[in-house]
């Protein structure tokens, strides 16, 4: 299941920044950033599974990160 989760986040994430770059229209970007937050959390969430604690609680506090720049660009605009 999270496989499949990171497999979908990732062509949504490779999706939005090829149409962004082809088209010039950066105002998805914090949308792309919002799955990319999503891709990271399920990263996490497997290495924590996959008992990495250490590696998984950094992808996690990344995927945090991410989660809180793209929904304050996403509130702003």
């Amino acid at each position: 299941m999270l496989k499949i989760l990171r497999i979908l986040f990732s062509i949504i994430v490779i999706v939005l920044a090829g149409y962004s770059k082809i088209s010039g229209n950066y105002g998805i970007m914090p949308y792309m950033m919002f799955f990319m937050g999503a891709m990271l959390l399920v990263m996490g969430i497997a290495e924590i599974k996959e008992a990495r604690r250490k590696m998984g609680t950094f992808i996690i506090i990344a995927s945090i990160f991410v989660f809180y720049v793209s929904l304050e660009a996403i509130l702003l605009n």
